[in-house]
């Protein structure tokens, strides 16, 4: 049934769609290109700049490339097998899963079959596509059968599909952090890919991010990147914004196109798109996961992070990728009782949480939030944050990238025949070659990285200032004895990057526009397992997550 609908649908040339063709497809056409002259056109009367879109298709990927190598096997999975595994599977945690398949409801490759179903069904038209999913594993289903379907004896996160940012590396698929520059770079995995797949998680593929992690264009649009065009948000396309720089993650994870995602934050890039799609999403303190095999911004604030639909999802999601990792200098061993947080919710009786005046004056969904877990019983003390400044943050940036990209650069990419670069300097160049299709929002934050002078003797100063700015932010943990401190969304998420704090983002309800917001937990460094107790408790407590009206079936 599925087969017949993508053929009717999907397929030029085809002369009838009146028996179901049981033969193999050779160069099927499931996608064309279409003109989306009149969505940017009516994208320039959004009121914030950062939505006012000059693409919304990429103009270097070719769909066809990406969706072709799996068509066969998946056109296969039927429609009657998809509505039957779709209550138990939509919204659905991983144990909830992992109970499904050891009682033989489904199995693993089905499971991944599912997901993939689901991807071509939207993101294949271009009225629904998210432009989120812009590389698929061709090995994927041949890795699932593999797997054993009793899951006994197994890490939870084995056989469950995962998708990755596309500026982590994987040695299936090209990492191009969404820059044409690294469009054919080829990596082996990043150390926290070859931990899941030791796991036997299953890479099911890559999701588009704010081009070079959103440190390329100064106000462009968030989610946008010259591979994979301007990624959409699943509550309402091209009407709320998708937050950055791991747009791909945070929407694929909303639409239910794997169990979970991952994503990486320099300062925000977890914790808004995880807002903005209402997932919860974990910044963990910096080295508890390994960056190596990741395009870099900084080596100073860099960390990937798990972002999933729900707090159980996050912390297997995480445990599965810890690890000591000798090639990363700030690398620690992992930190216990992770994996079992979402078994041992933190009584809220327990819990003393921090609360920002300014935002329960403006903000009415916080206020609501702050309101049920005073009802719960959670100890809460108000503050009025203060007026703190992260002087130099972006000559932090400045100096890491030019000098991290070159490492990256060196270490990481294996065909440097074909990926002639060396230095930021090299893909400035580069991108001025053509700047309408790999620049069209031009590249002065790369032009800031080159033009700064800074020393470095003067560079390790500002280190040491912003972490001791970013730790009086949070003075009030310390003073009160608080677990967290509340804020909203990435509101105070440069503050907890140069502290080098953990920070957990959690749905807590939608706006009248229906526009998500998130509950962000920022604690002590390397609490994350604490963070999670306290993250499950809420959540069991709202149950505020909603799945996207346009992606319930």
């Amino acid at each position: 049934m599925y087969k017949y609908l993508l053929v009717c649908l999907f397929i030029v040339g085809l002369s009838s769609c009146k028996q179901k063709n049981t033969e193999p497809q050779k160069e099927v056409v499931l996608w064309t290109p279409y003109n989306d002259s009149a969505e940017v056109a009516a994208s320039q009367e959004n009121e914030s700049t950062r939505m006012r879109y000059k693409f919304i298709q990429s103009k270097v990927l070719d769909k066809n490339e990406v969706f072709q190598a799996l068509y066969d096997e998946v056109s296969k999975f039927s429609e009657e097998q998809y509505e039957k595994m779709k209550p138990m599977v939509l919204e659905q945690d991983i144990p909830t899963l992992q109970k499904h398949i050891k009682n033989g409801d489904f199995s693993y490759e089905d499971l991944v079959l599912f997901y993939l179903h689901r991807i071509y069904k939207y993101e294949l038209p271009n009225n629904t596509t998210l432009n989120t999913v812009i590389a698929l594993n061709p090995n994927v289903l041949e890795e699932a059968r593999k797997l054993d379907a009793n899951s006994e004896g197994h890490h939870l996160i084995y056989g469950m599909p995962i998708l990755l940012k596309d500026n982590i590396g994987t040695s299936e698929m090209h990492t191009t952090a969404g820059a044409v520059a690294l469009k054919d770079s080829q990596t082996d995995d990043a150390f926290i890919v070859n931990r899941l797949k030791a796991k036997g998680a299953l890479i099911l593929g890559k999701v588009n991010l704010s081009e070079w992690a959103n440190f390329i264009c100064d106000v462009c649009p968030n989610g946008q990147s010259a591979v994979g065009g301007q990624t959409l948000n699943a509550y309402g396309r091209r009407v709320f914004d998708t937050g950055g720089s791991s747009a791909g993650s945070g929407t694929s994870t909303a639409a239910n196109y794997a169990v979970g995602a991952v994503g990486t934050e320099t300062s925000g890039s977890i914790l808004s798109p995880s807002g903005q799609s209402s997932v919860v999403g974990l910044k963990p303190t910096i080295g508890l996961l390994s960056r190596t095999g990741i395009v870099p911004i900084s080596s100073t604030l860099d960390t990937p992070g798990p972002m999933t639909k729900n707090v159980t999802d996050n912390a297997i999601l995480l445990d599965a990728m810890m690890g000591k990792d000798p090639k990363d200098a700030k690398s620690v061993e992992s930190e216990p009782g992770i994996l079992s947080a979402w078994m041992h919710p933190e009584p809220l009786k327990e819990v003393r949480l921090g609360v920002m005046k300014n935002l329960m004056e403006r903000d009415s969904i916080y206020a609501l939030a702050v309101q049920k877990l005073k009802d719960a019983g959670a100890q809460l003390i108000e503050f009025e944050p203060e007026n703190v400044q992260l002087d130099n943050f972006t000559t932090l940036l400045n100096l890491d990238m030019k000098k991290d990209l070159r490492a990256y650069l060196d270490a990481e990419v294996k065909n440097k025949d074909v990926v002639k670069l060396e230095t930021v300097e090299d893909v400035v160049r580069f991108n001025s070659q053509d700047s309408v299709v790999r620049i069209p929002y031009g590249q002065a934050r790369f032009d800031g990285i080159l033009a700064d002078s800074t020393t470095q003797d003067e560079f390790e100063k500002i280190k040491t200032d912003l972490m001791a700015a970013g730790r009086s932010f949070f003075k009030i943990m310390e003073e009160k004895n608080l677990d967290a401190v509340l804020s909203i969304n990435n509101y105070h998420a440069g503050y907890a990057a140069v502290a080098e704090y953990p920070a957990l983002t959690i749905p807590m309800g939608y706006k009248t526009s229906g526009e998500p917001e998130n509950l962000t937990f920022i604690g002590k460094p390397f609490t994350e397992a604490q963070l999670l107790r306290i993250g499950k408790a809420y959540e069991d407590l709202t149950h505020a997550r909603k799945i996207p009206e346009a992606f319930k079936d």
